[in-house]
């Protein structure tokens, strides 16, 4: 049994005229993101990130050449506020991992762009952080896998997220 089962059991027992059946699955996904989260963020933590700023780096990295983007489009695909995002360039900036660019075809408008350095930590990054999920993974074969991440994204699809192109 998992700690949702125990909740089940305990809403069965307290309020058996009702069927807690949905909280089996939003309360293990809830659960699981808060899991996944915390292994992200030691994970990141021993590469001297946080969270945020490993997602930036790899945003930018797969955007490909020159490895940059708009401030706005990080902004939409980070799903935190303007000054969140303002506040994790600035940070990755003093570790020059990026750095501000003025936009050549609008001066009022900064893109973000890895610094050489940024390219190296990311290109090391990726690797370590692939085998890292696929750990955290394990406890499933590629088949189960491949089946929740079809069924995820069904489910992320009928919530309205939509995917942000680069």
């Amino acid at each position: 049994m998992d700690a949702v089962d125990l909740v089940l059991e305990a809403w069965q027992r307290e309020r058996p005229d009702l069927d807690f059946w949905p909280v089996g699955v939003v309360g293990r996904v809830q659960r699981l993101s808060r899991l996944l989260d915390q292994e992200i963020k030691t994970f990141a933590a021993r590469h001297g990130l946080d969270q945020g700023e490993v997602d930036v780096l790899m945003t930018l990295r797969r955007a490909g050449e020159p490895f940059e983007l708009s401030a706005g489009a990080l902004l939409k695909t980070s799903m935190v506020t303007s000054g969140a995002i303002t506040a994790r360039i600035d940070r990755m900036e003093a570790k020059s991992l990026v750095e501000r660019v003025r936009d050549g075809n609008d001066r009022r408008s900064v893109r973000v762009r890895l610094t050489e350095h940024g390219n190296e930590v990311v290109d090391t990054l990726v690797g370590e952080h692939l085998a890292n999920e696929e750990r955290l993974l394990r406890g499933l074969d590629r088949g189960e896998l491949d089946q929740l991440a079809r069924s995820l994204r069904t489910l992320l699809e009928s919530l309205g997220d939509r995917g942000v192109r680069l």
